[in-house]
């Protein structure tokens, strides 16, 4: 087993200035666990005390129920891959990946197995007798990830460990990353500031900012179900389009009037009774790129989710198309399928808003009214 909790934690500096605050999860054995958020939102700090790294200001840190707050690193059964590899230049792969448990005076066959094994499961077994320096920004990272493997840990930490490679190397190995997790049946816990990585990686994701967390969720939750604006916005590429909208009932049905435009809200989100609170009154409303449509079909389909849009850039990206516009002052963005639009800048074109798929968040606190 290999559990992780953490309740209330806080991380206070001196001068008063506070990292986290407030964190609570509970970690399951074998998850791969996210923590996401913009610099500095705390969780790069978070990561840091459940290694030992930092101390714990306020809260209990327990690994398989045993509490740790005050267990030095190395009593922890962690390890830690770092994003700068750390690697000591003067050794081949081989001796970086075994220096641990040459420190703990392991048996020399034990070692030669485990390094071996990692080696092996890694795909740098022709790697061994060579030094850093000789070896590609992947194949660190993969010596660095050896290194920890070879200690059987509880529990992987990784602190934005692709964030030095580039765009492709960084794709192949979220892919290998999420293999290994497989393979090794362990709780993994990574730090990134790329959502991408987050969305694609995770089994849960906790979104920070500011030291607090703003959601917990499975991918597709986080997605579909943000807990708020932050959320919203911060998950999913191209970023969610968001604006200040207006909400009005008439008879048995609620409108949404944004820019000049008015589409009609679904019955069971506008009939919701936390929406019709919101009665003649503004919100803020987001809708993603990819629910706002231009097929033919989508445009027949439902007159009140029609709205009259001026063209400011099309953006050919092959099979997709990223089609910028306007609705009065208010800009937004749609990925639509490419050849399904013909226009050109300054067109004034009919788009189909998805409305099932648009969020309304209340304009003072940017807390979600509809999920």
């Amino acid at each position: 087993m290999s559990s992780v909790s953490l309740k209330g934690i806080y991380k206070k500096y001196a001068g008063g200035v506070v990292a986290v605050s407030d964190f609570n999860l509970e970690i399951e054995d074998k998850e791969f666990i996210i923590l996401v958020g913009p610099s500095g939102c705390g969780k790069s700090t978070t990561l840091r005390m459940i290694a030992g790294l930092e101390e714990i200001t306020q809260g209990e840190l327990s690994i398989d129920g045993r509490l740790v707050n005050d267990v030095p690193p190395k009593e922890r059964d962690i390890a830690m891959v770092f994003q700068n590899y750390a690697l000591y230049p003067h050794m081949t792969v081989f001796e970086n990946m075994s220096f641990g448990l040459r420190i703990r005076k392991m048996p020399k066959d034990e070692i030669r197995r485990r390094v071996d094994e990692a080696a092996k499961v890694l795909e740098i077994s022709h790697l061994l007798d060579r030094k850093p320096a000789a070896l590609s920004g992947g194949q660190r990272q993969r010596v660095a990830l050896g290194r920890a493997i070879v200690r059987n840990p509880k529990v992987f930490l990784l602190d934005e460990p692709l964030s030095n490679l580039d765009a492709k190397l960084r794709t192949s190995m979220r892919s290998e990353l999420i293999k290994l997790h497989q393979k090794l049946a362990t709780t993994f816990i990574y730090v990134t500031h790329d959502q991408t990585e987050a969305m694609t990686m995770g089994t849960r994701i906790v979104v920070m900012k500011d030291g607090y967390v703003q959601q917990v969720a499975a991918p597709q939750e986080l997605y579909e179900n943000p807990a708020n604006l932050f959320v919203a916005t911060f998950i999913g590429t191209p970023t969610m389009n968001t604006a200040e909208g207006t909400l009005t009932r008439e008879g048995s049905k609620t409108y949404l009037s944004f820019g000049g435009a008015k589409v009609l809200l679904p019955e069971d989100k506008g009939n919701k009774e936390n929406v019709l609170t919101y009665d003649g009154k503004k919100v803020i409303f987001g809708i993603r790129p990819n629910f706002i449509y231009a097929d033919e079909e989508s445009l027949a389909a439902n007159p009140e989710r029609l709205v009259d849009v001026q063209v400011e850039l099309t953006e050919l990206l092959g099979a997709e198309t990223n089609l910028y516009f306007s609705v009065g002052d208010i800009q937004f963005i749609s990925v639509v399928p490419t050849g399904s639009v013909h226009c050109k800048m300054g067109d004034t074109i009919k788009l189909s808003f998805d409305t099932d798929k648009i969020h309304l968040f209340d304009p003072e606190d940017e807390k979600t009214i509809t999920n």
